[in-house]
């Protein structure tokens, strides 16, 4: 089944230029939580969406990680001689 968040989730994790994965995490997790209050309000949803809601904001809060990681090592690099 196809959520309404998962093809902005699925963008950002098949992302493979650095340069642009910062944009796509922030537009995925922006519908992630959209979905989540839309949610909060009717008590809608599925126990399985709603698992996979948190299984995507774990993999967004990973993939936060390693872009961090890797603006940092661009900047040390740019500082190089």
């Amino acid at each position: 089944m196809t959520y309404p968040w998962h093809e902005a989730y699925r963008a950002a994790i098949l992302e493979t230029d650095w340069t642009k994965m910062q944009e796509r995490l922030q537009a995925a997790e922006r519908e992630i939580l959209e979905r989540q209050r839309v949610l909060s309000l009717d008590h809608g949803g599925t126990p399985e969406e709603r698992q996979a809601i948190t299984g995507a904001m774990h993999g967004i809060t990973h993939l936060k990680t390693e872009v961090s990681d890797w603006q940092k090592q661009e900047i040390t690099q740019e500082r190089r001689p």
